[in-house]
């Protein structure tokens, strides 16, 4: 559901009814990790996405049918070879899917938790997607300082326990299932709930004020990065040049990076290849916190940077940690192709991707160094 919080938010100001149908889990190849949503409203209008169309027009369906009873329901869709015609996915997968109207108690706590995304606040909202017909959709909804609203309907130990893990995954910024028992114990079989984490965007800080950065700034905001460029000189560091950056900072880089600090999903993307900006810069990120250190330069300029910040002081096993050359080979020549040479790099970081090209090769399409059924929150 917090999937789609901008437009579900929208539609519970307006006062409209709708059914959301969420994906609970995933087994295969799966187009769709948990938390993808696909949402319907009482006059048929459907906004997302939970398998890229494969069975788009059945959870439909389910989602007109849900607003009709009003109650929950869990379906799954695979694959069969005996069936041609059946619906599922071509692909090879399988999906949970969780369908839930959003009306009355429900609704309101939907209602808080999608207001609280659209505002960029922490929230978890922890539904029961398998268990006892009674208590599937109850939902319960969790804030950083462990506060809740709402209850899953058992046994008085389950909304604490279910809270406690609830708050784990939003600490760690992910959406998984969690399975307990209908008393709360953590005795997998008797209850599945989703959790959905939903916490501010990942940062993406481009160090150096140039075209490329402009590029790479428009790129990540698409990805869904907070983007920041940085850069120590006031004439080209401006909100003129940079419209689609959230912050445009005059500043030394390495001063601006210790004082904003940073986490484990930050990406630093230095496009300075100037030693008097870059080592000291490079020198305290590779001490911090980060999913992705890249660095833009020839090879040459990696070899003399790596030099330099050797001098420092920095290790190996800190050196290891720099991305340099930045970006996959694509062969790019213009801002606009590096930065998408780049953002390919990232994305295969993040994932596990290997940046292969998938014709003629044997390597899973869908890739995830996370947990089967865990996925980043947006």
């Amino acid at each position: 559901m917090l999937d789609l919080a901008e437009e579900l938010h929208q539609w519970a100001e307006d006062g409209r009814e709708f059914a959301v149908a969420t994906v609970v889990a995933v087994g295969g190849s799966a187009p769709r990790g948990p938390g993808a949503a696909l949402a319907v409203d009482s006059e048929g209008t459907v906004i997302g996405s939970v398998s890229g169309g494969c069975v788009e027009g059945a959870v439909y369906d389910l989602c007109r049918e849900a607003l009709r009873s009003g109650e929950s329901v869990l379906e799954r869709f695979g694959y069969s070879d005996e069936d041609a015609f059946a619906v599922g996915l071509t692909c090879g997968g399988t999906i949970e899917v969780l369908v839930t109207p959003v009306s009355g108690r429900t609704g309101a706590l939907s209602a808080a938790a999608l207001a609280a995304a659209v505002r960029r606040e922490p929230v978890a909202l922890a539904r029961v997607a398998r268990g006892p017909a009674g208590l599937r959709g109850h939902a319960l909804l969790v804030r950083p300082d462990g506060t809740c609203e709402g209850g899953l309907g058992g046994h008085p130990d389950l909304d604490r326990v279910a809270a406690a893990e609830a708050l784990a995954l939003l600490e760690s910024g992910r959406t998984d299932t969690v399975e307990l028992s209908a008393d709360g114990s953590h005795c997998p079989g008797g209850l599945t709930l989703l959790v959905e984490s939903n916490v501010p965007p990942p940062r993406m800080i481009v160090f150096g004020a140039i075209d490329f950065a402009a590029a790479l700034a428009r790129v990540g905001k698409f990805l869904g990065y907070h983007v920041t460029v940085c850069d120590a000189r006031p004439v080209f560091a401006t909100r003129a040049r940079f419209p689609e950056a959230d912050e445009v900072v005059v500043d030394w880089p390495h001063r601006y990076l210790r004082r904003t600090g940073t986490d484990a999903r930050t990406v630093l993307c230095l496009l300075t290849h100037d030693a008097k900006f870059d080592v000291p810069l490079l020198t305290a990120a590779l001490r911090m916190p980060a999913a992705f250190i890249g660095a833009l330069g020839s090879r040459r300029t990696h070899e003399d940077r790596t030099r330099r910040l050797r001098a420092e002081g920095v290790t190996a096993a800190e050196l290891a940690r720099l991305r340099s050359p930045i970006g996959l080979d694509l062969g790019a020549r213009t801002p606009e192709e590096t930065a998408l040479s780049i953002a390919a790099e990232i994305v295969a970081v993040r994932r596990g991707g290997t940046g292969v090209p998938l014709t003629g090769s044997t390597t899973p399409i869908h890739h995830d160094d996370e947990k089967p059924g865990r996925r980043e929150a947006a």
